[in-house]
């Protein structure tokens, strides 16, 4: 599929980061990204993170991969990705030995979905907006005797 010249895409490739290659705690990691450590475990306990490292005294660690993999998961849940969906490129990402490649046709078509829905999203939102600006100027207009009270 890629030629010998051709660079592998990887979740380093795509998300470039500052993440040092130094395992982190799970506390210092939910902290750096603004989530509880209790995000953390529920993408591990419904299989989106693989099992993380453990220190001697039972601590989580996660290493660089780790972190760029629930960078990405928290990327597709910004954008509004299900978790089913998610789910499916994991597979698809671990299936195909973390090479993000194969993974990029089936996340493009999932963007494109949502960007369908978005866009379904502004349409009604533009057509509620104009309903209210009417409903107001007919309210405005009752009110300063410019049309009837209609009863």
């Amino acid at each position: 599929m890629y030629s010998s010249s051709e660079e592998k895409l990887t979740y380093k490739a795509i998300f470039m980061t500052t993440a040092t290659d130094k395992p982190v705690q799970i506390g210092e990691l939910a902290k750096k990204l603004g989530i509880t450590t209790r995000t953390i475990r529920y993408y591990e306990e419904i299989g989106l993170m693989g099992s993380s490292e453990r220190q001697a005294g039972g601590a989580r660690m996660y290493s660089r991969d780790d972190i760029l993999r629930l960078k990405f998961i928290l990327k597709l849940k910004e954008l509004g990705i299900s978790l089913k969906e998610m789910h499916e490129l994991a597979e698809n990402f671990d299936i195909n030995n973390q090479n993000f490649g194969p993974l990029t046709p089936k996340l493009l078509e999932i963007l494109d979905q949502h960007i369908g829905k978005v866009d379904q999203k502004i349409a009604n939102l533009s057509s509620l907006r104009k309903e209210i600006v009417a409903y107001r100027t007919r309210i405005d207009d009752i009110l300063q005797g410019r049309q009837p009270l209609v009863k």
